[in-house]
């Protein structure tokens, strides 16, 4: 999404899936179009996360740049335990994708500076996805159902109907997380909605009453 106004859609959402219902209602009710949705999946970094991922997904990555000390130890106790299949990156990143197993959950807490990534997991990715790509809707919904304590965020391209420019319009999909300046930070058990702008255009008097029109509850500006 280009640079963009963000404004938080102030309802309560008690889950992830409840979010989504209403960032697909406010796009039917006020877009002429929307674009496919483009997910991230934040690392994994609290206990709850990784006792969810090693119960619940198949295989992971563990990355990072540990102290030199920790990395040895590490590796000794996912190849002892059968589970690291494949070693990548230069010498001084550590990354190793592995094998998840409930059992590894005795491994918490990780090394410092040691995250475990999901992003190239099923349903969150593939061995080639990046971070831009963009996903369908049944492939969104299949995250969400999988998502537990993790932390995802997705946006949406679209054209508010009665806006003139469409550069910057869209929404923005914080699950686990909220948007702050720029980007989504983790909050467990907080799910969000927040509608855009064009930067550019946000503070015209046709984009200001827009917002009073749509008749939804927004919080203050937020950059995006």
């Amino acid at each position: 999404m280009s640079k963009s106004i963000l404004h938080r859609v102030l309802e309560p959402f008690p889950d992830a899936a409840s979010a989504l219902s209403r960032a697909r209602a406010i796009m039917r009710e006020l877009a002429e179009w929307q674009g496919l949705p483009w997910p991230q999946l934040s690392p994994v970094t609290t206990a709850a996360q990784y006792v969810h991922a090693v119960r619940t997904f198949g295989t992971g990555r563990f990355a990072g740049e540990p102290a030199p000390s920790a990395v040895g130890p590490f590796l000794g106790e996912l190849t002892r335990r059968g589970v690291a299949f494949e070693r990548r990156g230069p010498d001084w990143l550590f990354m190793v994708d592995a094998r998840l197993r409930p059992e590894l959950a005795e491994l918490w807490p990780l090394p410092e500076d040691l995250e475990l990534i999901l992003s190239l997991t099923p349903p969150f990715g593939g061995p080639g996805t990046e971070p831009e790509d963009e996903c369908t809707e049944e492939e969104l919904d299949q995250m969400v159902l999988a998502l537990g304590p993790l932390a995802l965020d997705a946006g949406w391209d679209c054209r508010w109907r009665g806006l003139p420019d469409a550069k910057g319009c869209g929404v923005q999909l914080c699950l686990n997380s909220v948007w702050t300046a720029q980007h989504a930070e983790p909050a467990p058990g907080e799910f969000g909605v927040w509608i855009s702008l064009g930067a550019r255009s946000a503070w015209t008097p046709a984009a200001q009453a827009w917002l009073r029109e749509t008749g939804l509850p927004l919080g203050g500006p937020q950059a995006g």
